[in-house]
């Protein structure tokens, strides 16, 4: 008896492998993409997260059967002497979408609200003036019509530490290893704080922040897919019930930054 092929269609996650719901929801993006095509939009994605906290890999499995002609991953390298001297967003606008596009920001502007501050690679003035200007910046974009998505992947202490370890290991990802990584995990407490910092300041009704819980990464790669399905519109569309987010992985940004006030203050009165 043969087996019956199921062609861009998806039925209850749990009678499906991941592959076999990735390569469903793969096929949602390209309608998707052609839709973005079809009606010159343009749409932004940011990703942004702690080392190691699964962004490249969601990224790829996104772009993985895209049109490369219509979608781009932005990754920029660590600023020139000329850029330090340039507005701070300067670098950044020449690789926003154009009409018909989908970017990608491995990293982005965001790099001044965690990594920066932490490191020291920036000043305090400089922190603070990046997230009160970083709102003004993406309400600029989404007056020019292009529709910014903010995914914040969070990792946990314990499995960052353990994928760390194993970049060390695997010779396929010690390329991944940098200074910065190693100084992560004691750093820890300070990167929370910035992340705190920048959800309370960044967060806003034009571009608000998507918080995805990336300890299993086939959860949160799937569920990014999901999420970003349920929030475009395309022709011949899957069915709504079947792109349903988990709430344990997908979480709104403003609940968040609530969630982590509240730590805070318990850790606070502890002490």
């Amino acid at each position: 008896m043969q087996d019956k092929k199921i062609v861009g269609t998806c039925t209850r996650k749990d009678q499906f492998t991941y592959e076999e719901e990735l390569k469903c929801l793969q096929v949602e993006l390209l309608k998707f993409q052609n839709h973005v095509k079809n009606k010159g939009l343009k749409i932004l994605m940011i990703f942004e997260g702690r080392d190691a906290a699964g962004k490249g890999g969601t990224i790829k499995r996104i772009t993985e059967h895209l049109n490369p002609r219509g979608a781009r991953v932005v990754a920029l390298e660590k600023p020139s002497d000329i850029e330090k001297t340039q507005w701070y967003f300067q670098r950044y606008v020449q690789h926003l979408p154009s009409a018909g596009e989908i970017v990608f920001f491995d990293r982005s502007w965001y790099n001044r609200a965690m990594v920066e501050p932490v490191m020291g690679f920036c000043t305090e003035r400089q922190h603070h003036k990046f997230l009160k200007d970083a709102p003004v910046f993406e309400d600029m974009i989404v007056d020019d019509e292009i529709k910014i998505f903010k995914f914040y992947f969070s990792v946990s202490k314990k499995e960052q530490n353990r994928r760390f370890e194993s970049r060390k290991t695997d010779p396929l990802k010690q390329y991944k290893l940098s200074p910065v990584d190693k100084k992560s995990q004691g750093l820890w407490d300070e990167y929370s704080l910035s992340k705190f910092m920048m959800l309370s300041s960044t967060h806003t009704t034009n571009a608000p922040w998507t918080i995805v819980r990336s300890d299993n990464k086939k959860k949160a790669r799937i569920n990014v897919i999901k999420h970003i399905l349920n929030f475009v519109d395309y022709p011949d569309k899957i069915n709504i019930n079947k792109i349903k987010v988990d709430k344990d992985i997908i979480i709104y940004g403003k609940d968040e930054a609530i969630k982590m006030e509240k730590e805070f203050k318990f850790t606070l009165k502890t002490q």
